[in-house]
């Protein structure tokens, strides 16, 4: 089971606010061409480098860092130079990283806010992807509340970014549900009380919010 409320399980939950995270569930993992053209850059394996990129993302989500030092930074740690038309590149290359929506669960929460759930993302994210994911997804008009990291200069699974994001929604943590990606992120989560669900897939999610007994369920590709 992938879900946790925290109550018995014969006793479904009420809940009332939705909140989702970004990457790997409002969309795709990044193509391996795309990480492999940034790798280059960087002369590493590509597996390499997603690691260490993966891992050295906080800071930069947090805030703490400028995109320019970020790079530089990174660079520094592989061991390469690299000038400032490489890191205007490597900037427009991280956006389109995270850019393939996923189009089923984005139709999912048009569906629940629609019916009247309060609705939040909740994403570590770093300056430049804000701005990004503003000015291209008209459907963030589907949240009540965008949680993004760099704004709040907090991030998951720091306990502030979900306080934060409960006391936008005006909810108790118990009435509220949490998708995301990463366990680490799901299990602060719950330990403030809300509900949880890990995505790993459109068909399994779909499963837990039926375990869960959430009335509305996402549509499956024909």
């Amino acid at each position: 089971m992938t879900f946790s409320t925290g109550r018995a399980e014969t006793i479904p939950p009420k809940i009332r606010a939705v909140i989702l995270d970004y990457g790997e569930v409002l969309c795709h993992l990044p193509a391996p061409e795309d990480i492999a053209r940034m790798a280059r850059i960087f002369q590493m394996d590509p597996q390499r480098f997603f690691s260490t990129y993966i891992e050295s993302r906080l800071p930069y989500d947090k805030g703490d860092l400028l995109p320019g030092e970020y790079w530089q930074k990174f660079a520094e740690q592989a061991g390469v130079e690299i000038d400032l038309p490489t890191i205007d590149r490597l900037r427009q290359w991280d956006l389109e990283l995270w850019s393939t929506v996923n189009d089923a669960m984005v139709h999912w929460l048009q569906k629940i806010h629609s019916a009247g759930y309060k609705t939040a993302i909740l994403s570590n994210m770093p300056s430049d992807m804000i701005v990004h994911v503003r000015q291209k997804f008209a459907w963030l008009k589907h949240f009540d509340h965008h949680i993004f990291s760099a704004d709040v200069r907090s991030v998951k699974p720091e306990p502030e970014i979900y306080r934060h994001c409960i006391d936008a929604l005006g909810v108790q943590p118990g009435d509220a549900l949490f998708i995301d990606d990463r366990e680490i992120n799901l299990e602060q989560a719950r330990a403030l009380g809300i509900i949880t669900i890990r995505f790993q897939s459109l068909e399994r999610f779909r499963a837990d919010l039926q375990a869960l007994g959430f009335p509305i369920l996402p549509e499956l590709a024909a």
